[in-house]
């Protein structure tokens, strides 16, 4: 119950982050589907990479340069996939967009592009060797209760979303 206390919680945190750094670099824009003050595909985003890690670390054993490589990979194939993934979701449930690429150099459609995989493999390595260290015993100590909480908000969020916005 403590290791997925501790990924919910992981989860939490980073929407919570990925919702403050899209409004710090763009303010103008409503970052995310959801009315809360989180945008999930960063939660989840973080999820995959740190899970990702921890099955090339304990599983694979792999070390030094090889292990930083597919970090690396993973955040560049997989963020990016969700990302697209998300972004045709989104167009087609709720009829909007919130980003497109399609003016980027190198975009695949309108969702994802090469400068944004390669954003997001670098990003990866950046939350795995220097981000989630310096939060992981914050995250750690995280109350059950405010996690209960959340939890609670997050899937009220989620039901107002699918039955207002979607319609």
């Amino acid at each position: 119950m403590v290791i997925f206390m501790d990924y919910l919680n992981i989860f939490f945190v980073y929407s919570i982050l990925g919702h403050l750094l899209e409004t710090i670099v763009n303010p103008k824009t409503n970052s995310g589907i959801l009315y809360g003050y989180w945008t999930p595909i960063y939660g989840i985003g973080v999820e995959i990479i740190i899970l990702s890690y921890t099955f090339l670390n304990n599983r694979l054993k792999l070390k030094g340069p090889l292990k930083f490589i597919l970090t690396f990979l993973i955040g560049f194939i997989f963020l990016s996939t969700i990302e697209f993934i998300g972004g045709t979701l989104i167009e087609i449930i709720f009829h909007r967009t919130f980003w497109d690429y399609s003016k980027m150099k190198f975009h695949i459609g309108k969702y994802t592009s090469l400068e944004m995989a390669l954003l997001w493999g670098l990003a990866s390595l950046s939350v795995i060797y220097i981000i989630h260290p310096l939060l992981k015993k914050f995250i750690q100590k995280i109350p059950k209760f405010l996690t209960y909480i959340a939890s609670f908000l997050f899937l009220i969020d989620i039901f107002l979303t699918i039955f207002i916005k979607a319609k």
